[in-house]
């Protein structure tokens, strides 16, 4: 059956995605947070989506700097998952104790397998979260590895 609540967060749980780190920074702040609705949604110009929980103190800063980068998490995601998952107020160190560097998109997290500095072209309200689609314009590959990939037990929650 198709129209059921428990039967639409399962097949939602099904679509697969990856995780990455999206990282902002502007003036003096910076920080980070764990990302799975992301996509790309372009081949020319290259374009990227993602979704931010309406709320979160990243997207102030990506709204002030129309910029962020995407730090692509390897296979072995756990790290990153206890260091970033429970999230940081603008006023934390989100990136102690990681190897960084600052870039003019984001930090870029240096045991990440890639990494993508996107320009904001539209913020898209879209239920409790904000669409962002951002312009690729730098990245880089670390090493060949394959990303962590991410199924959910239903499409209603992370």
């Amino acid at each position: 059956m198709l129209d059921n609540h428990e039967t639409i967060g399962a097949a939602l749980g099904r679509i697969p995605s990856g995780c990455s780190i999206l990282t902002a920074r502007h003036e003096e702040r910076s920080t980070g947070l764990l990302v799975s609705w992301v996509q790309q949604a372009a081949f020319e110009p290259p374009l990227v989506s993602v979704c931010l929980k309406r709320g979160r103190p990243v997207g102030k800063l990506v709204d002030a700097s129309k910029r962020f980068l995407l730090n692509v998490i390897g296979p072995n995601p756990t790290e990153m998952f206890k260091h970033f998952g429970k999230g940081f107020s603008l006023e934390e160190d989100a990136f102690a104790g990681l190897p960084t560097r600052a870039t003019e998109f984001g930090m870029l997290i240096e045991s990440c397998i890639a990494h993508l500095g996107c320009e904001v072209t539209q913020k898209v309200p879209a239920g409790d979260h904000d669409l962002y689609i951002g312009e690729v314009v730098a990245g880089g590959v670390v090493d060949g590895t394959s990303p962590y990939t991410h199924i959910r037990k239903t499409g209603f929650s992370y």
